[in-house]
């Protein structure tokens, strides 16, 4: 099988989308498969055997670190030397043209990979007038592909309210190694400024308005004994900073050990956004060894069994997150037995299993497209 991919963020950024390519490479690779990226510039050349088609993109002036990667001329053209079966749609947002346009030029199926929010994006940077028309053009993208693949049952829902079809459900994996609570460190705790009666509270993710911080910003200053570290970046962490003060750490992006490290060492992951699809470091907390305490919203619906791995709070509300958080910070066995269930549900996730499921999307998309050919 042959398979082109198009995606608006790869390496070296880090975020759940990346992740999820970076697996998907590796297991098409693995597997016998051949892969072709598109991806914004500045990435690296190749990845597990796959070359990568850079591209010219804008800098987001608020987010310099998001790039618009507008469709440009002679893709189709590097695409048909490539001779995909099918285009893997990753990336909606701009290259949602190119990526519909191009695989009706070659003939082949398109199936679209739903990550992001963006309509629920809308709201958090003052443009909610724009939320009607998000939802208008993902959907006249996504319903020209075969399958749209949802991460979390929440998205279906949403996504079928607003018209889109042909939707199912595909997780995501998590790797059971690299996140594993014998990375903690006493070490680590010490460098983040943690006293050895604090518990510590772990937010990872980009700093961003549609992360909903400001939630933690309000309820930090009134948990008693608790250290909060913040591992990423994004515009929002000037505020926080200038905010909490010497109340938080801020650890700037960590990768490979130092990510393992940082969550295995910590007591408790709070997670606010509500406009996750899914929440890749949601499973990462939780294969960790953490109880998370996650807004009921989105994928951690699917993820977070209230009670067992973790607790649910009202989105949006400071007093629930504070109220939620401020009692598992003082029932530290409690706090052990959710993460130990947390463990145990993570570990049934692997990334082969989860991969494995979308070769098999690609198979019956492909079949699909033989029978209609056949019939024709």
């Amino acid at each position: 099988m042959r398979v082109a991919v198009i995606t608006e963020t790869f390496l070296p950024n880090v975020n759940g989308v990346v992740t999820t390519l970076c697996r998907l490479l590796e297991h098409l690779r693995d597997h016998g498969h051949q892969a072709l990226l598109v991806a914004p510039e500045g990435s690296v050349s190749s990845y597990a055997g796959a070359e990568i088609i850079p591209l010219r993109g804008v800098p987001l002036p608020s987010y310099p670190e998001l790039r618009i990667t507008p469709p440009q001329p002679g893709l189709t053209a590097q695409l048909r030397r490539f001779r995909p079966d099918l285009v893997h749609l990753a990336g909606t947002m701009a290259l949602g043209v190119a990526g519909r346009h191009t695989a009706r030029q070659l003939g082949v199926p398109l199936v679209g990979a739903y990550h992001t929010d963006f309509p629920a994006y809308t709201a958090h940077y003052g443009l909610g007038f724009l939320r009607t028309l998000a939802y208008r053009y993902l959907r006249w993208v996504h319903n020209s592909c075969a399958v749209t693949l949802c991460p979390s049952l929440a998205t279906i829902a949403d996504l079928r309210d607003h018209g889109f079809r042909r939707l199912r459900l595909w997780g995501r994996g998590v790797d059971t190694e690299r996140f594993h609570p014998r990375h903690r460190s006493a070490a680590w705790r010490t460098a983040v400024g943690a006293q050895p009666d604090e518990r510590v509270l772990l937010y990872v993710g980009r700093l961003a308005p549609e992360k909903r911080l400001d939630l933690l910003a309000d309820v930090l200053p009134s948990l008693p004994n608790t250290r909060l570290v913040f591992v990423g970046d994004g515009p929002a962490r000037s505020a926080l900073e200038q905010r909490l003060g010497s109340n938080a750490h801020f650890t700037g992006y960590l990768r490979g050990a130092d990510l393992s490290t940082a969550y295995a060492s910590s007591d408790l992951f709070v997670f606010p956004s509500d406009t996750e699809t899914f929440g890749q470091v949601i499973q990462e907390a939780m294969a960790s060894g953490l109880p998370v305490v996650a807004a009921r919203a989105g994928g951690a619906i699917d993820m977070v069994r209230d009670g067992i791995t973790g607790t649910l709070f009202t989105p949006g509300s400071a007093a629930e997150l504070r109220a939620q958080t401020l009692r598992l910070v003082r029932a530290p066995e409690q706090c052990a037995a959710l993460g130990a269930a947390g463990r145990a549900a993570a570990e049934r996730r692997s990334w082969g299993r989860v991969m494995d499921e979308l070769l098999g999307h690609y198979q019956i998309t492909l079949h699909r497209q033989s029978l209609r050919r056949r019939a024709a």
